[in-house]
């Protein structure tokens, strides 16, 4: 079984390869260029797997919550290439994906930056391939966020933490932030729950591939009054 993961919804793209027990990464921070770079690095990881897309059994892609345009940018990349192709689409939260860059932690919160002095974030049990989602995904000031898991002994990770870790520090002394190089999505990550979902049968098409949105107001399209 072959996967391709991708993950654009943050300032890194992350892409991750499974080939039957084989994994392979690509993890470059790339700023608002994902949509300009997107397609001929992703040529070059399959020039350099000496892979076709057409071999490839699943496309994963993450869906959000996370940059706006860069889930757009990887969601229709991913959309088109198994439509065209008639290939089954893994659809998962950016959350997740970060969550399970640690392989084992009683509580895992990761928090991602939603502008706004806001925060995306949920919270997960994680033991090995053991893995499941304990809150919803939630959008949160940096006050409803500490108020939450006041009484609760977490491990956070997350871009967040470039804003809020010593507010956090100050008022949650006991958690533990991980190092930041877990901050971000690794696409190890991305084809690890793609399996999961695969074993689970939550597959998708390029047609019922729908993104996390945070922001409903804001992601709408407004129709406009011409009179």
């Amino acid at each position: 079984m072959k996967i391709l993961g991708i993950d654009t919804t943050t300032k890194f793209l992350s892409v991750g390869f499974l080939d039957g027990n084989k994994i392979c990464e690509y993890n470059l921070e790339m700023g608002r260029a994902h949509c300009r770079l997107l397609a001929p690095t992703l040529k070059r990881i399959l020039r350099a797997l000496k892979v076709r897309l057409k071999d490839i059994d699943y496309f994963a892609c993450a869906t959000g919550p996370g940059s706006f345009t860069g889930i757009r940018v990887g969601m229709a990349a991913v959309k088109a290439i198994a439509w065209s192709l008639n290939k089954p689409i893994i659809g998962i939260s950016s959350l997740d994906i970060l969550a399970r860059n640690l392989e084992t932690s009683n509580i895992v919160v990761p928090l991602i930056d939603a502008r706004r002095n806001l925060i995306y974030s949920s919270a997960y049990n994680i033991k090995g391939n053991f893995f499941k989602r304990i809150k919803p995904y939630m959008l949160l000031s940096i006050a409803e966020f500490i108020k939450k898991f006041k009484q609760v002994k977490v491990t956070l990770l997350g871009d967040a933490l470039n804003l809020y870790k010593d507010t956090i520090l100050e008022n949650l002394p006991s958690v533990n932030i991980l190092d930041n190089d877990y901050w971000y999505p690794k696409g190890r990550s991305i084809v690890s729950l793609a399996c999961q979902r695969i074993e689970s049968n939550k597959i998708e098409s390029a047609f019922s591939l729908k993104p996390i949105y945070l922001y409903p107001k804001e992601c709408q399209i407004k129709e406009v009054d011409k009179k």
